[in-house]
């Protein structure tokens, strides 16, 4: 469960996100919503701890991350979240198997890990058969179900997305919404800035980052 407490970041003397109390549980799927420039992909950032906020405070199982070390924050990336961000984060001149695993041998070239897992996530994101292909290859549809099933081999425990589907199709997009409800049903906590109608509605949680509403379906 991820928890904010009166947050607040500012961008230089801008304040872009105003005192957000806001609960994002786990087995759900939270959308932070609201017009461009709003300040969703801010929040994201800020509740999954890659902008530092001014004021209030960010809890994740009940610890205040606000005051938690760099070290803590580190590990908190590592082992417990995952980000699908509008970048990708996808390393081009890796494979795509590299890209999921983030593993090679002692030489570099021979992708590690658990194998049968990265063909099974890779498998269910659509990209079946394609691990020995290198990233910069990849559309940019591609690229973020690559992005997707780096977080699903992970086991990530929070799953953070920026926009996920704006650059799918309409089919792309309805298979990686129903990866994101898998993934909530599995009791995950998935968190996501969208302005799209359909993952909006795929949501259990809305938030409005503009006027600080909460809805609940």
């Amino acid at each position: 469960m991820i928890r904010a407490e009166g947050v607040s970041v500012f961008i230089g003397k801008k304040e872009v996100v105003s005192d957000v109390t806001l609960t994002c549980k786990a087995g759900e799927m939270t959308a932070l919503i609201g017009p461009s420039g709003c300040g969703k992909t801010t929040l994201l950032h800020a509740l999954g701890l890659l902008l530092p906020v001014n004021k209030g405070a960010i809890f994740y199982k009940e610890h205040n991350y606000t005051k938690a070390s760099t070290s803590q924050i580190k590990r908190f990336w590592q082992q417990e979240v995952a980000f699908i961000l509008q970048d990708y984060g996808i390393m081009d001149e890796e494979s795509v198997g590299f890209n999921v695993t983030m593993q090679k041998d002692l030489f570099g070239k021979k992708v590690k890990g658990d194998l049968a897992r990265l063909r099974d996530v890779l498998e269910q994101t659509g990209l079946s058969n394609r691990e020995q292909e290198l990233a910069s290859y990849l559309s940019g549809g591609e690229k973020q179900r690559l992005a997707l099933a780096r977080a699903i081999y992970k086991n990530a425990k929070v799953l953070y997305a920026d926009e996920p589907t704006a650059s799918l199709d309409a089919k792309n997009r309805e298979k990686i919404i129903a990866l994101f409800r898998d993934f909530a049903n599995k009791g995950y906590t998935v968190i996501i800035s969208t302005h799209d109608a359909a993952l909006i509605e795929a949501c259990d949680v809305c938030y409005e980052v503009q006027s600080n509403r909460i809805a609940r379906k």
